[in-house]
């Protein structure tokens, strides 16, 4: 499927002008705008030494909606959904990632195990009622170049992509730093080539910083977003940092996903904490949600 991330001038003005309508007009009934935004943190952000429904009631009440959880057996995953759906909080997304295995590689055997670990992370989207599962689709080093990258990264996909398809879950190729991908332009073009609505983009916003503007990514990648990571970046110290004290221009970002219509979760990806802490991060995303 030949990639287009151009917009044609009609698809331009709906989609600013339907954006438009739905953030200005806000909620008539109290005047606030209506922002399309849910919080999420990783599951492993959470206070590891606490029982597990613990752990999630304090991610519900420093005030989180969802949780980004790594792939795990079925016996695990409907405990967890269990206690999640108790509790309130829905676990939206799989963390699988794939450097261990990645579906660039010229081994086969490394390429099985990066297949069946997408696999499972698939089927644990299933149980557990995420719709997405977070990919690195492949690496570029010394030993692989990035057209080998390019093309082998996309052939295995397909060779999963029916099981995704099956499952409706979608899996969502994310931006890292792993020498690949490394233009909106180009990010767009190859989640195109595979022609299918369960083959999307899961943005990270810190990510980019290093080496681009995320809200320009944003606006190039516009539908292909399916999930949304934050964290921030300081370019100075070539480190990353706290949510509002880096080089990330929040407001902008806040935009850029609003003139897409993107609504969803952010999911913030970062060191974890106490309860402190955690509401600390969960007070610094409103602020980025509010754009203030």
């Amino acid at each position: 499927m030949k990639a287009d991330w151009r917009l044609s001038r009609r698809s331009f003005i709906s989609a600013v002008t339907g954006t438009a309508i739905s953030t200005s007009l806000g909620n008539l009934s109290t005047g606030e705008e209506v922002v399309p935004f849910k919080k999420a943190i990783l599951l492993g952000m959470l206070p590891s030494g606490m029982p597990l429904r613990d752990r999630i009631k304090l991610a519900k009440d420093v005030g989180f909606d969802g949780l980004e959880i790594p792939p795990m057996d079925e016996e695990a995953a409907k405990k967890l959904r269990e206690v999640a759906e108790d509790v309130g909080i829905e676990l939206h997304s799989i963390i699988y990632g794939g450097w261990h295995a990645p579906l660039s590689s010229a081994d086969e055997k490394v390429i099985e195990a990066g297949l069946e670990g997408l696999k499972r992370a698939l089927h644990t989207a299933k149980i557990v009622g995420a719709d997405a599962v977070l990919l690195v689709p492949g690496i570029v080093n010394a030993q692989v170049r990035y057209a080998e990258c390019y093309e082998r990264s996309q052939r295995n996909i397909k060779r999963i992509l029916p099981i995704a398809e099956e499952l409706g879950v979608t899996i969502a190729v994310e931006n890292v730093w792993n020498n690949f991908l490394l233009s909106p332009i180009e990010f767009a073009r190859y989640v195109d080539e595979f022609g299918s609505k369960r083959l999307r983009a899961y943005f990270d916003v810190g990510n980019i910083v290093k080496f681009g503007f995320p809200e320009d990514w944003i606006l190039t990648l516009g539908k292909r977003i399916v999930k949304v990571h934050l964290k921030d970046f300081k370019r100075d110290r070539n480190e990353f940092v706290m949510l509002l004290e880096g080089d990330v221009n929040w407001k902008a970002v806040r935009r850029a996903l609003l003139e897409i219509g993107y609504s969803g979760y952010l999911t913030a990806e970062l060191s974890g904490g106490n309860e402190a802490y955690l509401r600390d991060v969960s007070a610094r995303m409103d602020k980025i949600i509010k754009g203030v």
